[in-house]
């Protein structure tokens, strides 16, 4: 009597709990497993790895001092924004702040400890969202200044490619307090 009172409970168990497992994937005749084919849009996924290569590739010309090489990945229309409220409008807005800071004020600049992060926002969750791809980037950044100063700090960049892969904006968040010390004139 205690056998059919398990087996009696075990299959209404397994009757309850039936096709719960529709979105999994199942398994074929031949073992291997199939995803569901329903795809619902998400929010936000990953995008394509190109642009983390993109991304490094524009940290290397930074680096190097290559400033026609790194505008390159701009758009003519692209802004630039910091997390201090300062912004650069167009890009040869941005070319020219950037030459004259590798000429007259950066000695040496270098990027470690890199993460890049290439993002797709399908639906963006505020009215402030962009959709489409991002690059989040987070690294360390070593700077040695022409007035013999040196500096490192961590620095996190948000770039919005456009639908040409061209940089449309681009908002860097660092504390500028550090740098501003490094090229007081005291």
């Amino acid at each position: 009597m205690k056998r059919i009172f398990i087996l009696a409970i075990c299959s209404v168990l397994l009757f309850a709990c039936g096709d719960d497992k529709k979105d999994e994937p199942k398994t074929t005749s031949d073992n291997t497993m199939s995803a569901s084919t329903d795809k619902v849009m998400q929010p936000a996924e990953f995008a394509d790895p190109k642009y983390a290569e993109l991304g490094k590739k524009m940290a290397a010309q930074l680096s190097s001092g290559d400033i026609d090489g790194w505008i390159s990945n701009y758009a003519d229309n692209a802004k630039f924004r910091w997390s201090s409220g300062d912004s650069l409008d167009g890009k040869a807005a941005i070319a020219k702040y950037w030459t004259d800071r590798r000429k007259n004020v950066i000695d040496s600049i270098s990027f470690t400890n890199q993460i890049w992060t290439p993002l797709k926002i399908n639906i963006p969750q505020t009215k402030f969202d962009a959709p489409g791809v991002w690059l989040l980037s987070w690294y360390l950044v070593d700077v040695k200044y022409k007035n013999g100063k040196k500096l490192m700090f961590w620095a996190h960049i948000d770039h919005h490619y456009d639908a040409n892969d061209k940089i449309d904006q681009t908002i860097q968040y660092i504390d500028m307090a550090p740098i501003q010390a490094a090229l007081s004139k005291k």
